[in-house]
């Protein structure tokens, strides 16, 4: 009797050896190592989409605008003439030749010379019963009473150019503008002065504006429109 009580002992202490490890590893599994970082968050929202109520499509964000934007306003540096200015006939009281001037310029008037002005920008046009003028009388006869107006004047060339009008005298130079009557500031003008004749008559245009503007488009404009009559 007291052998079996032995041996039911002995199995009975086999068996609380082999339950209790189990028991301390189901424990482990619960309550042990925490779980690995991020592998129970949620997946990143950006740039994804969003499904729409009931399974539907998904719905995106609206792309953005492609509409091209407005062209930017032509902003033109001082003394430049805008590419879109128009121009418009003008004949000179009693004269015998046509031109064409810049549309809306105020006009004014002195000694037989017509002049339009434009902010910084002037065309004077004025005519004279004369011989034909060449490089070396419009040098001589011409240039130095433009001298003596004023203004700092300096030389630069005198060339024969040609025109739809026929051959001119093209004399170049600065000079300084007359004070301004608001401002009373001078402008130092690039100046293109040509020198037309027919039959007895010599037709002079003026073109000034601000050193380093560029009016060479308008200029021609002008001086090519010359028309005899």
């Amino acid at each position: 009797m007291r052998t079996r009580i032995a041996r039911g002992m002995a199995v009975s202490a086999v068996a609380v050896l082999v339950v209790v490890p189990v028991l301390a590893g189901c424990g482990g599994s619960s309550s042990g190592s925490p779980a690995v970082k991020g592998s129970n968050s949620s997946p990143s929202t950006a740039g994804s989409t969003s499904t729409a109520p009931g399974g539907g499509t998904p719905s995106t964000s609206p792309p953005a605008s492609s509409a091209p934007s407005p062209a930017a306003t032509e902003v033109n540096p001082p003394g430049d003439i805008p590419d879109n200015q128009a121009f418009v006939k003008y004949r000179p009281a009693g004269a015998t030749f046509t031109v064409k001037v810049p549309e809306g310029w105020a006009r004014s008037s002195s000694g037989g010379a017509v002049t339009f002005t434009d902010k910084l920008n002037s065309i004077t046009v004025e005519s004279t019963a004369a011989a034909k003028p060449t490089v070396a009388s419009v040098k001589q006869n011409e240039l130095p009473k433009v001298e003596q107006l004023g203004g700092n004047y300096r030389p630069r060339t005198v060339t024969v150019v040609q025109r739809k009008a026929g051959p001119a005298v093209l004399a170049t130079y600065l000079q300084d503008s007359k004070p301004d009557p608001v401002t009373d500031k001078v402008v130092r003008d690039a100046v293109e002065r040509y020198s037309f004749w027919n039959n007895g008559t010599e037709a002079v245009l003026t073109l000034s504006g601000p050193k380093g503007a560029d009016n060479v488009d308008p200029w021609r404009i002008v001086s090519d429109s010359v028309t005899w009559h």
